[in-house]
């Protein structure tokens, strides 16, 4: 039975979804999915000039890759809808009259040129212009509050621009409280009136999210640290319309792996990794970024990783199902400082997901890749050269690097391995080990490798004479799993044929 804990994803459409986006997301539904409740996503597209097409889509798509689904939104189970604050512009007038009619709002008509006049004025003067109690009703600024109230009706009829803005109270302490961070205290003097909203029907995001959240009846609001100066209008808001206030959590800041100053995509573009779930085409530029799906990582990995990017379980633990993220998520063991991304964890984490999962799912991943490269073995070939393998991967894409030789014979011999391998008589013992394989029946890696090392005990020479340049023919470059098991799985005519072919080429 689903409980009343309702909380909301609300990005703005303004290009790619950041992981920091995911990782309010991933909380948020962790958060949900752990005290049966409701996962919304809403999308916040009041600002209309900032508006780019296709991301609404490419945020939806980006949950469902990772596997965090909403639960209620745009198209799905509409019950408090529309999702998107364009579709609800006619909800917010009423809202912000209703604060002007009740003392706590106002008309505000300065132009912006008056606006800047008196920030440059203050500047003169060593000060910091703020709209709010210290010159609101002074009359320097054109406001309802010192304008006559037929003026102020005769200023809106005749369509001149203005802002409603919010009167923030004098001389109030405010008690907040964070279910992160504990009990703020702000003095409401240092506040400013923001614009609530403007005379061309649009609301600004604060009038528009505290309608919003109050309509959808959401219950906890957990969002990044970014809107934690906006959290005592949002509580005063609340306030202001006799309802009551839902709790809140603001979570820390993804930091570049240096550790100063937030994530960005600048800072991927140089250390070379996405900061976005998955791949996104600029439109307007036609610049491609990378995205964590079309690079080869797992979601689960991703999420996983993500998830403890300011989250601790309390324990050692380090790998999570999203079922165990889902038992374990507490707001409370969430970090009041940000969180340094690391690319080496993060490729731990991949890692340790490919490892853990079957040889069978594996096997068709890396068939996909095999299948493009025109190459195509029998399934339960390509399933044991990924037992062979897979411990050394990161990723499925380093399959191919890792095991081509089973596939193709060399082209090209690693050069410094072939100097330091390939002496002068070289040649002539790899014609002896070619007539010696050739003449193997059992044609097992057990049988191959005591038939082999028995020759070269009987020569009374080190085997590393015959088994180091042995690798080299077979694989190009001195690496790969056990070498007889490579001789078994490539066959006896194409080890042959490698032999001849390495020794016409370095002898």
């Amino acid at each position: 039975m689903k409980s009343d804990i309702r909380v909301r994803f609300a990005p703005s459409p303004t290009g790619p979804l950041h992981i920091g986006g995911v990782r309010t997301a991933l909380y948020n539904y962790l958060f949900a999915k752990k005290m049966n409740g409701t996962f919304i996503l809403r999308i916040e597209d009041t600002d209309q000039n900032r508006y780019v097409p296709g991301t609404e889509k490419y945020i939806i798509d980006s949950l469902n890759w990772c596997n965090i689904p909403f639960d209620e939104g745009p198209g799905k189970n509409e019950k408090y809808g529309p999702y998107r604050q364009s579709e609800r512009k006619s909800i917010y007038k009423g809202y912000a009259e209703r604060l002007v009619k009740d003392g706590n709002a106002y008309y505000a008509f300065d132009t912006s040129d008056q606006l800047n006049e008196h920030r440059k004025q203050h500047e003169l003067e060593g000060k910091t212009f703020i709209y709010n109690w210290h010159n609101r009703e002074k009359g320097r600024l054109i406001n309802s509050l010192v304008l006559p109230d037929d003026e102020t009706k005769k200023r809106i009829e005749n369509g001149d621009d203005f802002v409603i803005r919010f009167k923030t109270p004098k001389e109030e302490s405010l008690v907040l409280t964070d279910e992160i961070r504990g009990i703020i205290n702000i003095d409401t003097n240092t506040l400013d009136d923001k614009v609530l909203f403007k005379s061309d029907g649009m609301p600004t995001y604060h009038l528009a999210n505290i309608v919003d959240d109050y309509l959808m009846k959401i219950s906890h609001i957990i969002r990044g640290e970014e809107w934690l100066p906006s959290l005592p209008l949002h509580v005063l808001l609340y306030n202001s319309f006799g309802w009551p206030v839902p709790k809140f959590a603001h979570l820390p800041l993804i930091l570049k792996p240096v550790g100063k100053g937030k994530l960005s995509k600048r800072d991927g573009d140089k250390l070379g990794f996405p900061v976005f779930p998955l791949a996104y085409t600029n439109e307007k530029t036609g610049e491609v970024s990378r995205g964590y799906k079309e690079d080869g990582y797992f979601p689960d990995a991703f999420i996983n990783m993500l998830s403890l990017l300011g989250w601790n379980p309390g324990t050692d633990q380090e790998l999570f199902t999203l079922d165990n993220l889902i038992a374990s998520f507490e707001l409370s063991r969430v970090s009041k400082s940000g969180a340094k991304f690391n690319l080496d964890k993060t490729n731990w984490f991949n890692q340790q997901y490919l490892q853990n999962k079957t040889n069978d799912e594996l096997t068709k991943l890396y068939e996909i890749i095999l299948k493009e490269k025109g190459v195509n073995p029998s399934y339960d070939f390509i399933k044991k050269v990924v037992s062979l393998i897979k411990e050394r991967a990161v990723f499925v894409k380093d399959f191919w690097s890792l095991s081509n030789y089973f596939f193709e014979t060399p082209s090209s011999y690693n050069e410094k391995a072939s100097k330091k391998q390939w002496k002068e008589n070289t040649g002539e013992l790899m014609k002896e080990v070619a007539s010696l394989i050739s003449s193997i029946d059992d044609f097992s890696s057990s049988a191959i490798e005591e038939i082999i090392k028995n020759w070269i005990s009987s020569k009374e020479i080190g085997f590393g004479k015959i088994m180091q340049p042995l690798r080299l023919a077979m694989v190009g470059d001195m690496k790969g799993p056990h070498l007889f098991d490579i001789i078994e799985m490539i066959g006896k005519e194409e080890s042959v044929i490698r032999i001849h072919k390495i020794i016409n080429t370095l002898s």
